[in-house]
């Protein structure tokens, strides 16, 4: 037995942590003149990308900000969010990327627990980064240490409130950078399994949780997207996905390895998606199924077809209509179909074709192509199994069980919360909470999931937080909120309201437009209800709601019918 083959040691020559910051310092010396961004009249090299980035690690550094610390920025896609991705955690920080459409209070939540020493807004956010701050500010009380404010200026931003931002003390984007170094000697963390992002999804619980992803993690999952996905050197990414969620499923790191084209869209339209195709050639873009409905819904003036090339797009968020599908395909776009969740990095299962499945009917295709899939390269370990005894479910396409994972593409675990951690890491796997089958190939299916949560738009809202602030209302005596079908966006919150003794005879549809009202003051406005049906609820006989009444009464009443804008 050769027992020195394992003693040959980890060296520097041999040896170092991995990260996705690599990829920039690569596509900046492998390309330098190749367009990294593209975002209206503005767009940058690779060469410039790399230098802004490493301007902003030696100003964030400057300022005493680094290993230990967290960036936060609210913004839109916008060059400053992609640059965040890297010259944050050059810094050695970590970067958190904030929802733009949560309201104040949840932001100044998020701020406060993850204890941002830095908060770089977007001018059209900066009105709500300030009322966040002041919330912030008021619950710490004497414990509050202001952050360092940052404000974005955008020439595709309509708003005017940059020069308000300054005047409140703010200090610019650019001028930020200014102060920087381009030549920053940055380097690898000491150990791959330092923090790298953290991003907050609501989940169940009453607060956010806060995921925290590793360098490793990252730098895996960026390449591991790449090749599930078939991406190639150059590719043309338009920016549709917010890069806000999961820091744009690792592609924010994987284009940079690519030494591809980002393209940024501040507001996605079908119109702006067809022009981006045209005028850019696009070649892959990633998007929630509300988003392709809204692509193959779109009128003539809008569209170009056919495609003048073949366009990729990865789709996640929630399970997408089969008709969607294969709407797209009809098209002309080649559709991926992934699952993930925030904890996986993102999506961390594809559908993978097969090329047999390209000679049967459209229809079928659309069916197969629904299903949630196999693992990714980067997770080594995917199956569902017996909520009850966590036994593997048999591959038969009807036995449902919950989607557990385990590997490198898992999140590090939740920011403060060790209960969090013990349940969600039950058993040695990372339990997902969305309950599936395992049909006889092996492929994954979705067939409902954790019951209090509604996949909006790709958005998780959780129905327990929309009830407990409903139950605020002075008219509701009870309420219970569940999924709706929604043309639009997937599913949407449906409210079942008992009013308080005196106001049974009020006028119901002023009141449902004042709960409507009262909602939109103290919820995102994704979350508040777009039904209100009034009436008693069926209980239990120890007085518990039964949802699943309530879910086939929903049923029995359609989707939410496609309005405008």
């Amino acid at each position: 037995m050769m027992r020195d083959i394992d003693d040959l040691p980890k060296i520097k020559a041999n040896y170092t942590a991995l990260t996705p910051l690599w990829f920039l310092e690569r596509a900046s010396a492998v390309h330098p003149n190749r367009k990294s961004i593209i975002h209206g009249p503005l767009s940058y090299t690779w060469r410039q990308t790399y230098e802004r980035c490493c301007r902003l690690a030696s100003a964030l550094n400057q300022r005493s900000i680094g290993v230990g610390s967290t960036v936060a920025i609210i913004a839109p896609n916008i060059p400053a969010l992609y640059e965040s991705h890297f010259g944050v955690p050059m810094s050695g920080a970590v970067v958190n990327c904030v929802n733009i459409r949560l309201n104040a209070s949840t932001i100044a939540f998020l701020l406060g627990h993850s204890s941002s020493a830095v908060v770089m807004v977007d001018q059209e956010f900066f009105a709500l980064a300030e009322e966040a701050l002041k919330i912030w500010a008021e619950k710490s009380k004497e414990n509050f240490k202001p952050p360092l404010i940052i404000v974005i200026g955008d020439e595709t931003c309509e708003s005017r409130s940059l020069e308000y931002a300054l005047g409140k003390g703010a200090i610019e984007y650019d001028k930020f950078l200014e102060a920087g170094d381009p030549k920053f000697s940055w380097g690898p963390p000491e150990d791959e399994w330092q923090s790298i992002a953290l991003g907050y999804t609501s989940g169940t619980t009453a607060s956010p949780k806060g995921v925290v992803l590793s360098h490793r993690g990252a730098y895996l999952m960026s390449l591991s997207g790449a090749l599930v996905w078939g991406m190639t050197e150059g590719a043309i990414y338009l920016w549709t996905l917010p890069m806000f969620h999961c820091n744009g499923w690792c592609y924010t790191w994987t284009l940079a390895a690519l030494c591809g084209t980002n393209i940024c869209m501040r507001q996605v339209t079908a119109k702006g998606v067809y022009s981006a195709i045209a005028n850019h050639g696009v070649t892959h873009f990633c998007a929630a199924p509300v988003v392709l409905n809204t692509i193959v819904n779109a009128s003539p003036n809008e569209s170009i077809l056919p495609l003048p090339h073949p366009v990729h797009v990865m789709t996640a968020g929630a399970a997408p209509p089969p008709s969607v599908l294969s709407s797209m395909s009809e098209k002309g776009f080649i559709v991926a179909h992934t699952y993930g969740l925030s904890e996986t990095y993102g999506p961390s299962t594809i559908c993978a074709w097969k090329p047999e499945w390209d000679v049967l009917p459209l229809e079928k295709q659309a069916r197969l192509r629904a299903r949630q899939g196999v693992r990714y390269i980067g997770l080594e370990f995917l199956d569902i199994v017996s909520t009850q005894t966590m036994e593997p479910v048999p591959a038969d396409g009807k036995t449902i069980g919950e989607i557990v994972m385990r590997g490198n593409c898992v999140m590090k675990g939740y920011l403060k919360n060790p209960k969090g951690n013990e349940e969600t890491f039950a058993g040695g796997w990372f339990h997902s909470g969305d309950l599936a089958v395992k049909h006889p190939d092996g492929y994954i299916e979705i067939k409902d999931r954790s019951k209090d949560i509604i996949i909006s738009g790709g958005e998780n809202i959780s129905s327990v937080e929309i009830e407990n602030t409903l139950y605020m209302h002075p008219a509701i005596l009870e309420v219970s909120v569940v999924a709706r079908p929604d043309e639009r966006w997937g599913e949407s919150p449906c409210a079942f309201v008992t009013l308080k003794p005196g106001v049974e005879k009020s006028d119901k549809g002023r009141l449902a437009e004042d709960i409507m009202r009262f909602s939109r003051k103290k919820m995102p406005a994704y979350w508040v209800p777009k039904s209100i049906i009034f009436g008693p609820l069926p209980k239990t006989a120890t007085g518990k709601i039964q949802k699943h009444q309530l879910r086939e009464k929903v049923k029995k009443m359609g989707p939410v019918k496609l309005s405008k804008l």
